[in-house]
């Protein structure tokens, strides 16, 4: 394994501004100095997927804060450096949203008016239907409905997630708001992927999801609904995407959070490997000591679904590994 560039020791937390020349210089003589050689020319080429990264789920003080992101982030930007020279392409999803969102506040209100509190909050077709929770009509014109097309699709909606053993409607505080410093990379993180994209030559890419406003997409391959009550597609299902990820010799996936949008990505990649040869999931790799689940003290605890979703991933093939293993064995 490579060492770590003398700028990231220590790891730094926080937003901060990424020296954008001063990395790209210090990349070029990386690359020349451990002989680096451009990506494009990989023998075995090895793909880093990215969850969600973003300040508002991996620091302290933003939004929906995942409790072990930044040790997530340490490790995770510790493993970048040191496999530079095996890692051909890095994808990063980004959670991207606006204030009127099924998940949010804004779309509810109880019979008197007030929205709901965030996380404490689960929006079920019997809460609906009692009447403890309705949509907020003020807004549909904003979506392009009439309040009563809002609340017909919410009921739909809400139905459609019980019906597949989703989890059920959560509403989540505003987060990863586009525009906002919530949205943006981890500043670390963007600077590992900044420099390896010079001293590899590979450009990072960048994969925003999340932002229609009448589903969640948890994973970045598909939305938890994609089909209005007429049938329409609500977002297009990323199918290129899959072909490319299987199309890597091996592919590495890490982010947040574990128990949501991390193991429903997971789960849609495998669905679409069942599909088309179980094998193939074999390619893909666990990083498990860099993504960590939701818990919200006294609120809510996912750690157990995603303990079991990991599992269920492992017995199909995909491999449970850490950031402090080598890739050797790839060879």
């Amino acid at each position: 394994m490579l060492p770590l560039p003398q700028f990231a020791q220590p790891y730094r937390d926080g937003v901060w501004r990424v020296p954008y020349q001063d990395r790209a210089a210090a990349a070029r003589t990386w690359a020349e100095t451990h002989g680096l050689q451009a990506a494009s020319g990989d023998r075995r080429r090895i793909g880093l997927v990215l969850i969600d990264v973003q300040n508002t789920f991996c620091l302290p003080d933003f939004e929906l804060y995942v409790s072990g992101a930044p040790e997530d982030s340490e490790r995770l930007c510790s493993w970048i450096y040191r496999h530079l020279d095996c890692i051909t392409q890095i994808w990063a999803t980004m959670d991207t949203h606006t204030a009127a969102q099924i998940f949010h506040p804004l779309f509810w209100c109880d019979a008197a008016g007030n929205p709901p509190t965030p996380a404490a909050t689960v929006i079920t077709p019997e809460a609906i239907a009692d009447g403890t929770w309705h949509v907020n009509g003020a807004i549909a014109p904003a979506l392009g409905l009439t309040p009563t097309q809002m609340q017909d699709y919410a009921t739909y909606y809400v139905r459609q997630l019980s019906a597949a053993g989703k989890y059920p409607l959560t509403v989540w505080g505003y987060h990863s708001m586009l525009g906002g410093i919530g949205h943006a990379l981890v500043s670390a993180v963007e600077e590992a992927l900044f420099f390896h994209g010079i001293a590899r030559q590979s450009q990072p890419k960048l994969l925003l999801k999340g932002s229609h406003p009448l589903t969640e997409n948890y994973s970045v391959l598909r939305p938890e609904v994609n089909c209005d009550p007429l049938g329409q597609t609500l977002v297009p299902t990323q199918d290129a995407l899959i072909e490319e990820w299987l199309s890597y010799d091996a592919l590495f996936i890490a982010g947040q959070a574990k128990s949501h949008c991390v193991a429903w990505t997971l789960a849609d990649l495998l669905s679409a490997i069942r599909a088309r040869d179980p094998l193939l999931a074999r390619k893909i790799h666990l990083l498990e000591d860099c993504t960590s689940p939701v818990v919200v003290p006294g609120v809510v605890d996912f750690s157990s679904q995603a303990n079991d979703a990991f599992a269920a991933f492992a017995e199909a093939g995909m491999r449970r590994c850490t950031s402090q293993e080598s890739l050797q064995w790839l060879e």
